[in-house]
């Protein structure tokens, strides 16, 4: 009763000294007709900050010709108050530099700023305060209140930020050839008891029968290429290379049939005559050591008719004999050139490997392994195998911090990934470093990460920041390739309600916190029996977001469905 008592003896005091005022106490006794109204109202975080615009209206004949008059809006929550700009306005015949009043007309006003958003901010109330002055005279006006507490829904906002893994190179099927060769006689085809005992020719039936007991090495084809040393006439050496192909064929099906494999037919293999062979005899030049073989290079890059050729290169009569002994014999022959895939794992097979020992696969069969395999654990354990090769490049710690993201082991992912990041700068390096510099605050260096990045999942993370920085338009339009909770609360915060149920359902998240982001889109449709539904399986979820939702003020209107 005393401090009523004390309050009244204030109040009347005050009205005394008002009135003792002249323009300032009847502007303060009008105050109510400015119709000062706050735009959010309840306010609304945007980024980091809290933006309010106030409008209302200087009725005519209220401001005071010699009256000068400053406006503070001031946010008051527990624990203290944080003030916007203050805004000064004066009477017609009052000295200073604010904002004039016509006395007669009045003037309408409309003040914009922004404060830093403090947590203690979701419960407050935002007030108008005046004060006066009159010549020697000032007043302090009673706060008018304008606004009731912060929205902060945007604090929602999960840390879902896309990673990305790097692509392994596992070729699974690759093709190899490998051969040997038996060489002829001049102006001969018959193949010499010697010929069959060559080393070349020895390893390749091994090959074959390699082939025939290892199921992963797959002949494809047989090529018998025969050709004839470039001397003598044109068509007598085109008959000959034919003969010498027919000639290797026989000596490779017989060789086939004595080490009796039957995974080789005659149809598998191909008669290929080449000729005068002009290109070996030009590739034998250029390593051998006669002593006119530059000469002898360049006629062969000058004359293309091959019997002017010919002619031209046996006018060097002494250097023509030398050739004749050490380059002609090696080019009167028959390739023979065995074609062949061999097969790597399987998915399935690698998926095994993984599980049980990984470290028996290479390092393309373990990236590749490691994109097969669901079991987080399992595939930390594939790519720390990876991370171990002598081959190993950044892809592998980059794959291995990506697992360690996903299992929210957050300082084992930056370890790995600045590994990879130093190792190669690259689109899903700059991805995943510019996640690191997110959570930890960095916005301009994430988002600088991101643009160079440039793939969808850095689009859908630089939506993350634009939501952060209350860029709700272009985050919607960044996370457009996704639907999940934050592409949800991106549409909310742009005003889609329908857009944001849309995707928190597309989104299939069943947490707490998701129905708790449904509950607020059902009070934004005004929907009470949705917003008491979903806030009862939030809260049977996590019991925190009940109490949560009793202070939140998107359920203002629905007290009823928050208890």
């Amino acid at each position: 009763m005393k401090k009523k008592r004390v309050f009244a003896v204030f109040v009347v005091a005050a009205s005394m000294f008002l009135a003792a005022c002249g323009g300032l106490g009847k502007m303060e006794k009008y105050i109510k007709d400015l119709n000062a109204k706050a735009t959010p109202n309840p306010l609304e975080l945007h980024g980091d900050s809290v933006q309010v615009t106030i409008t209302g209206q200087f009725p005519a004949k209220y401001f005071h010709k010699k009256v000068v008059a400053e406006a503070t809006p001031v946010l008051k929550y527990d624990g203290g108050e944080t003030a916007y700009k203050m805004r000064g306005f004066q009477g017609e015949q009052a000295a200073g530099n604010y904002e004039k009043v016509p006395f007669k007309t009045g003037k309408n006003f409309s003040y914009t700023d922004k404060i830093g958003y403090k947590p203690e901010m979701a419960n407050s109330t935002l007030e108008v305060r005046l004060h006066g002055t009159q010549g020697k005279k000032t007043a302090d006006f009673p706060p008018i209140q304008v606004g009731e507490g912060v929205i902060t829904t945007p604090l929602l906002l999960k840390n879902d930020d896309k990673p990305m893994y790097s692509m392994d190179k596992f070729v699974r099927t690759k093709s190899f050839n490998t051969e040997a060769e038996i060489n002829f006689d001049y102006n001969s085809s018959v193949v010499k008891p010697a010929q069959l005992k060559r080393e070349d020719l020895v390893a390749l039936a091994k090959f074959a029968d390699s082939c025939q007991r290892n199921t992963r090495l797959v002949i494809k084809k047989i090529d018998m290429i025969g050709y004839a040393s470039p001397e003598g006439e044109l068509f007598l050496n085109d008959n000959l290379a034919n003969e010498r192909t027919t000639a290797g064929k026989k000596v490779f099906m017989d060789l086939m049939k004595k080490n009796k494999l039957t995974n080789v037919t005659e149809s598998m293999v191909q008669l290929m005559p080449k000729g005068e062979d002009w290109e070996g005899f030009r590739m034998m030049m250029e390593k051998s050591n006669i002593a006119d073989r530059d000469i002898i290079i360049r006629i062969l890059q000058k004359t293309t008719d091959l019997q002017q050729r010919e002619q031209e290169i046996k006018n060097i009569s002494k250097t023509y004999v030398e050739i004749q002994k050490d380059i002609f014999p090696a080019l009167r022959r028959c390739r023979m050139v065995i074609s062949y895939d061999q097969e790597g794992y399987s998915d399935a097979e690698l998926k095994q490997i993984a599980s049980t020992d990984p470290s028996v696969l290479n390092y393309e069969e373990l990236l590749k392994a490691g994109s097969l395999v669901e079991d987080l654990n399992v595939k930390a354990n594939v790519y720390k195998a990876a991370t171990a090769k002598t081959d190993a490049d950044y892809r592998a710690f980059n794959n291995l911090g990506t697992v360690y993201y996903l299992q929210a082991k957050m300082s084992d992912a930056k370890t790995n990934w600045k590994k990879a990041f130093d190792m190669q700068k690259s689109p899903e390096t700059c991805n995943n470093m510019g996640i690191v510099s997110r959570q930890e605050g960095d916005r301009k260096g994430a988002d600088k990460l991101f643009s160079e990045a440039g793939s969808k999942e850095a689009k859908y993370n630089k939506g993350l920041i634009a939501i952060q920085n209350g860029d709700y338009a272009s985050a919607v339009s960044n996370m457009s390739d996704y639907a999940t909770f934050n592409s949800a609360l991106a549409k909310l915060l742009n005003k889609d309600n329908g857009g944001a149920n849309t995707d928190i359902e597309k989104s299939g998240d069943t947490s707490g916190i998701a129905d708790y982001l449904r509950a607020i889109i059902c009070a934004r449709n005004g929907d009470g029996t949705g917003v008491a539904t979903n806030l009862k399986s939030a809260g049977s979820k996590d019991n925190m977001l009940i109490t949560k939702a009793k202070k939140d003020l998107e359920f203002r209107n629905f007290k009823s469905a928050v208890n």
